[in-house]
């Protein structure tokens, strides 16, 4: 049980590394959460510092998913690999290292993804950046793949999963629930470099 707590924790942390805030500061002297909606995430990054920033940052911001799902293969304890994972989402969304204010829980969410089922994840960014072609909305184009996830996850008959992702889907939402109030005011920017 030990074990399992200190992974939790660790995942936790490796989740808190705002990547959007290390390289607005280091890369371009900016702090990000006072500029586009403030928020430490990929999308805003692209808004603000760029393409260039903004793939860094998305990168990093799955990878730490990945990183923490692999937790309990790496130390060879007896855990589900999603649970584990989550807590790296939670980190992201409620970073230690950034006042608990972070990102919306896509990248990382996609991270953890990868690690379990990457044929699931490739299908579901086909369809996020499909629909993300066609509205130019990347919140919608999120939300959207994480309710056809958790639809995917009840055909897969795995319980587990189907409860981590039904999870991850509802944190992804209730981050984008101001997302979804701009797009029906159709007030919601859309985005300019695809």
């Amino acid at each position: 049980m030990i074990n399992i707590i200190l992974l939790a924790l660790t995942a936790y942390i490796i989740g808190s590394i705002p990547f959007a805030l290390l390289i607005g500061k280091i890369f371009y002297k900016t702090d990000i959460r006072t500029l586009g909606s403030g928020n430490l995430g990929g999308t805003n990054t692209f808004r603000v510092l760029g393409k260039k920033a903004g793939f860094s940052v998305t990168i990093g911001d799955i990878l730490k998913g990945t990183l923490a799902a692999s937790l309990p293969i790496i130390f060879n304890v007896d855990v589900h690999v999603l649970i584990i994972g989550c807590f790296a989402v939670v980190g992201h969304v409620y970073p230690l290292f950034a006042k608990f204010k972070g990102g919306k829980a896509v990248a990382t969410s996609a991270g953890v993804l990868l690690f379990y089922n990457y044929i699931l994840l490739f299908s579901l960014a086909a369809l996020f950046f499909a629909l993300l072609k066609l509205t130019k909305y990347v919140s919608l184009a999120s939300i959207v793949a994480a309710i056809v996830a958790v639809i995917a996850s009840l055909l897969m008959n795995d319980i587990v999963f189907t409860i981590i992702i039904s999870i991850l889907a509802a944190l992804l939402i209730f981050k984008h629930r101001q997302n979804i109030k701009r797009i029906l005011d159709k007030t919601e920017p859309k985005i300019k470099w695809m």
